[in-house]
């Protein structure tokens, strides 16, 4: 990273000041710019003329990784649109750190980025995951999360939860926890930090109880094969787990 950060003929950063600190802790002297979610458009034609021109760039954030979740999606797009060669040095990414941290299940996963601060918005997205299987990963703002908590809670119904918070820093926390009582404790504690929330997928639905009525329907079967009742409700009360003499009364009675 620093060697990158020491070839490029100008850096991109979010926040310059942010930026300077690590710089200057390095002792890497570069020209820099300001790339940031209010600028990126304007920005990054500049940042893109320059690349075109024959420059490097070296593009920073101030945690995480670089376009993920951020505008640097959009100057990665345009480069590839334009052939100009892009490279990453991977570093922290807080969905994967949060996952790998919380003890929640990994083999599969989503990741839902920031919801929407708009309250119809943001629960249109969660009913949309409603019957998402995997485990769901968030971002979230500590004056956002009781809101969040709770329409998640109204929308998936209690799940198993993970809450991390300040990921590499002095106060790193997880917090293992469910839907209702993350809600019930942050209505009245205020959150502190910035949050990745970790929702468990949606329970597996156990194939359905079959009815007597079906049970019979299928010792029907049994009988047209050439099973006497008897035998074709015992069969038929194995497979259903409805009783057999409940199938056997229903065959009766037809």
């Amino acid at each position: 990273a620093v060697e990158t950060l020491e070839n490029a003929d100008f850096i991109a950063a979010e926040d310059t000041r942010v930026s300077m600190k690590l710089l200057n802790h390095f002792g890497v002297k570069k020209p820099l710019i300001s790339y940031h979610e209010h600028n990126h458009v304007t920005a990054g034609q500049s940042v893109l003329n320059r690349l075109l021109a024959g420059e490097s760039c070296a593009l920073m954030t101030d945690a995480g990784t670089p376009a993920i979740s951020d505008p640097g999606e959009d100057l990665v797009r345009l480069c590839h649109e334009r052939n100009i060669p892009v490279t990453v040095v991977p570093g922290p990414c807080a969905a994967v750190t949060a996952l790998a941290l919380s003890g929640m299940p990994a083999g599969r996963f989503t990741f839902e980025g920031f919801l929407s601060v708009t309250k119809r918005v943001r629960r249109e997205h969660l009913l949309s995951l409603q019957k998402e299987p995997r485990t769901m990963i968030f971002y979230e703002a500590p004056h956002k999360l009781p809101a969040t908590l709770r329409d998640m809670l109204e929308v998936f119904g209690d799940r198993e939860l993970a809450l991390v918070r300040e990921l590499t820093k002095l106060h790193e926390e997880v917090i293992r926890t469910t839907l209702a009582l993350a809600a019930e404790r942050f209505a009245t504690e205020a959150p502190r930090g910035e949050f990745v929330v970790i929702v468990g997928g949606a329970p597996h639905k156990e194939q359905a109880a079959f009815t007597a009525e079906q049970a019979a329907a299928l010792a029907r079967d049994y009988v047209a094969e050439g099973m006497s009742a008897s035998a074709a409700a015992k069969a038929a009360a194995a497979e259903t787990d409805v009783k057999k003499s409940e199938i056997y009364r229903l065959l009766v009675e037809e």
